[in-house]
């Protein structure tokens, strides 16, 4: 029977680390070739009950220069911005920038890119060098669609609270390949979204040739007792559309404080439209019933 390993000190048991530090602590180097270890990269460990993409990007953080950071797709997860299922994959590809002239980054399952001296925005998080909450944003132009590029900056302006919108301008340059996917983006992007489905939901909409919604927008009864906040709205019409995550279907509480504030919606005079993720693949219900509520207000008002 294999006897369990001995368990490692405690600033190595939740955490990558370098092999070089865990011999110099006094760790076999058989230690270090048991099971419950994993390799993400040579010359790092890690345990395994933590092998997940955000601990193999800072395991390569470990082995870089000082003139490397990780960037693009890489930097994001490490902000923890959104980003599509596969880039967030504990296998998905690691970016890493060299700035200036210094050897570009050559490592199995690793890209490496360059950049300029003095275009780099790089900073510390997790204690790994990463590029900066909006220049990972411009990288990723390259990567990401148009629309998960402006839910990844409708994060950063919005509930990450790591950029501002001219952040995000400001690192737009002109004649970068893919300059005109950031540009169009950054049109795009506004602080109120709180999640990458209602970033969706609002450009389907938009896209669908409805007018922009203003985003969590207050309503108030006519005594002015504010009677809640609407995801999207128009505010003019009394149109308001909700998106109700899947979490919302099991809680009771938040069940309940739906019901009544939609009942309070209604005796204003307020048509809610309600979407769910169904409606982010097939969004023709949805778009019928805007479309009869902006006919009927139109209409009547």
């Amino acid at each position: 029977m294999t006897r369990p390993p001995r368990p490692l000190p405690s600033r190595f048991a939740n955490t990558p680390f370098l092999v070089r530090d865990a011999l110099a602590s006094g760790i076999a180097r058989d230690r270090l070739r048991r099971p419950d270890l994993v390799t993400p990269a040579r010359g790092v460990r890690l345990p395994a009950s933590a092998d997940e993409l955000l601990h193999r990007l800072i395991a390569v953080g470990l082995l870089l220069r000082a003139d490397q950071h990780l960037s693009h797709v890489s930097a994001a997860v490490l902000w923890r911005c959104p980003l599509p299922r596969a880039l967030r994959r504990v296998d998905a590809t690691i970016h890493v920038s060299t700035v200036g002239t210094g050897p570009v980054e050559r490592r199995r399952e690793v890209v490496g890119h360059r950049v300029a001296a003095d275009r780099a925005q790089a900073t510390t998080v997790f204690g790994t060098r990463v590029s900066a909450p909006a220049a990972a944003w411009y990288e990723c132009r390259k990567l990401l669609s148009p629309r998960d590029l402006v839910i990844l900056g409708d994060h950063m302006v919005g509930v990450g609270r790591l950029a501002t919108l001219d952040q995000l301008s400001g690192t737009i340059r002109a004649g970068d390949r893919d300059v005109i996917r950031a540009r169009s983006a950054v049109e795009r992007v506004r602080s109120g979204a709180e999640s990458p489905a209602e970033t969706s939901l609002r450009l389907m909409v938009v896209d669908a040739g409805f007018p922009e919604p203003e985003l969590n927008v207050d309503v108030h009864a006519a005594d002015g007792r504010f009677i809640g906040r609407a995801d999207m709205a128009w505010p003019e019409l009394r149109i308001a559309l909700e998106y109700d995550g899947d979490h919302r279907r099991t809680d009771r509480d938040a069940f309940r404080r739906d019901r009544s504030r939609g009942n309070d919606f209604t005796s204003e005079d307020w048509i809610v439209i309600r979407a769910t993720s169904g409606d982010l693949v097939r969004p023709a219900t949805v778009f019928e019933h805007l479309r009869r509520a902006f006919e009927h207000r139109r209409r009547v008002w």
